[in-house]
């Protein structure tokens, strides 16, 4: 009687929503799998696109699954993590965003029976941990490097990788114009770690065939005044100089107050102003500069006046550009024309401005330091530009990881079939109940190639079945197949050149991995309520008195007293 009669104890405030249990963990598994859904049909080269309209009014066409999942406003909490891991994939790799997202996905929907079934989600993440670090053992054994090749081999090596992620997007149908494009603007930069070295200009009009990589800098002409069109638009080998100061008359503060006994010092005045900016521009054409670039406004008269001189000026260059300029041309930016020597000027073989489009470009080319290059993008619709410099940006950090980790591997779910195998083998060698973990770890890999031909319409049951025959071979002359997107069977990856860099599908699945295991462990979620009352109370004091003298004071209007 006496324990019936305890009281209720209340540790939470009124309001606050918790869910635990094994029903919260399946919540958190179906909310998972939905989010994967959504990218699902994204994957592959005949993946499809997504149109998303945001409440500004804004749309974006993509199939990048980390541009997908970040215009997606996902409030649900355990569904945020796979967010994270495209967006870590995205910054750390570039590519291999959708597979990430898939992959995690696919883990969770094949723990999700053991769940049902009363196991405890540790002994699962103990298994997927295992089954995890075993397959990225066989990743490193089945890569091939491409160290120690030439330059020119290596170069055509990188387009096959750049190819193969450009294959997935909307830019595809030029995959190979594109791809060395991009192989050419990464090995300009050389180990240049900084990505903002390779500037993307968009262009509306002209079709994809008219992108041109430049090897240096353009950006587009500035706002200029009435001297520029004097100016002389090409030089060969000029001098430049980089400034971050304002080359026009400053008008006075607007509380500036000078005092004069005699009018005739007023027009001293006056000319002091001229005489300081005519003193900047003297110094400007002393230096032996034929381009002068400014970070802030170059005015009317100093256009005129550097016009008159031969010499060619823009103000207002952004700082991106001005730094990739500085980079290029070996020139250091200035915050003072005093005592400008040679050792701080920049130079290039050919300084141009040109037309592109209605667009007029200045073009800075044969820079010596070499380590910058500009993609100039044409296409037609906005939307279209936009998605092929996310396809671009994607391919441009898959060529600077397989430089720096020159090691590939089969694409095409080659690679993903090998693994599901090798663990399905590994987990037979198992006693016990993490046999079975294993081989569903095993069994959700093989979601991608299953994904590739459902997004290209083919018999996936048909084509899945072929591929673990042929993986299956005592020999191992198997393992680089994958599906062949184009016939509809099964062809050999490496031969077809569909490769990736193996760092992508070991951060993918290292990520999913991860995501999958944090997910599993999740058991209880507390939700807190938001306090009415706290924000009735901020109201009432924001309204009452205005901050004098509090909520009470406020009937007399901002705290007088009634009469």
């Amino acid at each position: 009687m006496a324990a019936m009669m305890q009281p209720q104890i209340i540790l939470l405030k009124e309001g606050t929503d918790t869910s635990q249990g094994k029903a919260q963990l399946v919540s958190n598994i179906n909310a998972c799998t939905v989010v994967a859904d959504v990218v699902r049909t994204t994957l592959g080269p005949r993946g499809m696109d997504k149109l998303i309209h945001d409440d500004k009014g804004n749309v974006t066409i993509s199939n990048d699954g980390a541009t997908i999942m970040k215009l997606l406003d996902i409030v649900h909490p355990a569904a945020k993590i796979l967010v994270d891991i495209a967006k870590s994939q995205d910054s750390e790799v570039g590519d291999g965003t959708t597979t990430v997202v898939l992959l995690a996905g696919e883990f969770l929907k094949e723990a999700k029976p053991f769940i049902e079934d009363g196991v405890h989600p540790q002994n699962l993440i103990r298994s997927y941990r295992t089954a995890c670090s075993l397959a990225i053992e066989k990743i490193k054994q089945l890569a091939i490097s491409i160290e120690g090749k030439s330059l020119e081999e290596k170069k055509h090596l990188l387009a096959k990788c750049a190819a193969t992620t450009l294959s997935s997007k909307l830019i595809g149908g030029e995959k190979e114009f594109f791809a060395s494009i991009v192989v050419d603007a990464v090995v300009a930069i050389g180990n240049e770690d900084r990505l903002n070295m390779i500037g993307i200009k968009k262009v509306p009009g002209g079709s994809m065939r008219d992108s041109f990589l430049v090897d240096g800098v353009a950006f587009k002409k500035t706002f200029s005044y009435a001297g520029f069109e004097q100016q002389p638009k090409k030089f060969l080998e000029p001098k430049i100089l980089l400034l971050n100061i304002e080359l026009e008359l400053k008008s006075e503060k607007e509380n500036a107050e000078i005092r004069l006994s005699d009018p005739s010092q007023y027009q001293s005045i006056v000319d002091a102003e001229w005489n300081i900016i005519y003193d900047k521009l003297d110094k400007c054409v002393q230096s032996g500069a034929k381009v002068v670039l400014s970070r802030l406004a170059i005015g009317d008269l100093a256009t005129q006046y550097f016009a008159d001189r031969d010499i060619f000026c823009a103000g207002r260059v952004t700082e991106e550009d001005l730094q990739r300029v500085a980079a290029a041309t070996g020139g250091t930016v200035q915050t003072s024309v005093n005592n400008v020597i040679d050792e701080i000027l920049g130079t290039c073989e050919v300084f141009e401005e040109k037309q592109v489009g209605n667009e007029r470009f200045n073009i800075f080319s044969g820079c010596p330091s070499g380590r910058t290059a500009t993609i100039v993008l044409r296409g037609g619709a906005d939307q279209f530009i936009e998605e092929a410099e996310r396809s671009l940006h994607d391919a441009i950090m898959i060529v600077r990881r397989a430089m720096k980790n020159s090691a590939v591997v089969a694409g095409g779910g080659a690679i993903d079939m090998e693994l599901s195998r090798y663990l399905r083998q590994h987990a037979r060698t198992i006693a016990g109940k993490s046999q079975l973990f294993i081989n569903s770890y095993a069994k959700a890999l093989e979601v991608i190639p299953r994904q590739l031909c459902d997004n290209a319409g083919f018999d996936a049951t048909d084509v899945l079945n072929k591929l673990r025959q042929k993986h299956a071979l005592p020999s191992g002359e198997g393992a680089p197949y994958g599906v062949d997107i184009n016939m509809g069977g099964i062809a050999d990856s490496f031969a077809n050149f569909v490769w990736e860099p193996s760092v992508v599908k070991i951060n993918a699945i290292n990520a999913a991995t991860e995501a999958a295991c944090l997910i599993l462990s999740v058991d209880e979620t507390v939700k807190n309520p938001k306090s009415e009352s706290a924000q009735g109370e901020a109201a009432a004091s924001a309204m009452g008195g205005r901050g004098r003298g509090g909520p009470f004071r406020g009937r007399g209007g901002r705290g007088m007293r009634r009469r």
